[in-house]
């Protein structure tokens, strides 16, 4: 039997779904926020109808809860739920880095070097501004970014979709927490341990390059479990 080829377009509802998460991921959307289908879809210059299928597609990834017939609130995770986040979290990128370090092509270790290169030179130009100065956080943030594409470089470098589909929902619940953590300890006492954490990627960069997946993995899943401690520590510190 022979089924026909379907294409498949990036629907409005796609568009909506990719928007409203990516606010929710990096905060633009806050955790416990209550907002409408009609003021998503004013600011996003669509109908309703798209944006209501992209807010059910965020409801089964637990990012959103419905609170009304058109409004739903930002999903708000207590200590005990975030820390089980990051426990999944853990071993899913530990997984991932072994099987990049087995699988990864030439292209995507060119491409890891390359934004591991790119945060370097981010890096270089703090000691040029203000500590505490708006361009100092500046390029932390776009250190952070470079240091999200390489983790999702790797992701894909391991080659199983339903890993990449895991480490896709999981991603949405701590990247805002996370960049507001490390931009806390950057303006703290904790610069030493920030800066431990950066140099970890360039390890784990060079266990994937070598295709040494035990080593790989070992590093990543330290990696982490450093950074997702440090981040609840941070969230429920007060």
């Amino acid at each position: 039997m022979t089924l026909p080829q379907l294409s498949s377009p990036v629907t409005l509802g796609d568009q909506a779904y990719a928007a409203i998460r990516e606010a929710i991921v990096t905060g633009v959307l806050k955790r416990g926020e209550k907002v409408t289908e009609r003021g998503l879809a004013d600011s996003l210059s669509i109908s309703a109808t798209p944006v209501r299928e992209a807010l059910r597609r965020l409801g089964q990834d637990r990012l959103v809860e419905r609170v009304g017939p058109r409004s739903v609130r930002i999903a708000k995770f207590d200590e005990d739920e975030l820390r089980e986040f990051t426990m999944i979290e853990d071993v899913l990128r530990a997984l991932s880095a072994r099987l990049a370090a087995e699988k990864s092509t030439a292209a995507q270790r060119r491409e890891m070097r390359a934004c591991l290169d790119r945060a370097d030179a981010l890096r270089d130009e703090i000691g040029a501004v203000e500590a505490g100065s708006s361009q100092e956080r500046d390029l932390v943030i776009g250190i952070l970014d470079c240091m999200r594409r390489f983790h999702a470089l790797v992701d894909q470098a391991s080659g199983n979709a339903t890993l990449i589909q895991m480490l896709h929902t999981v991603d949405a619940f701590g990247a805002d927490e996370r960049r507001r953590s490390v931009l806390t300890e950057v303006r703290g006492e904790r610069r030493d341990a920030v800066a431990e954490r950066y140099q970890e990627h360039r390890a784990i960069f060079d266990a994937i390059a070598a295709g040494d997946g035990e080593r790989a993995e070992e590093l990543m899943r330290a990696h982490s479990h450093d950074s997702n401690l440090s981040r609840v520590t941070n969230r429920f510190s007060d």
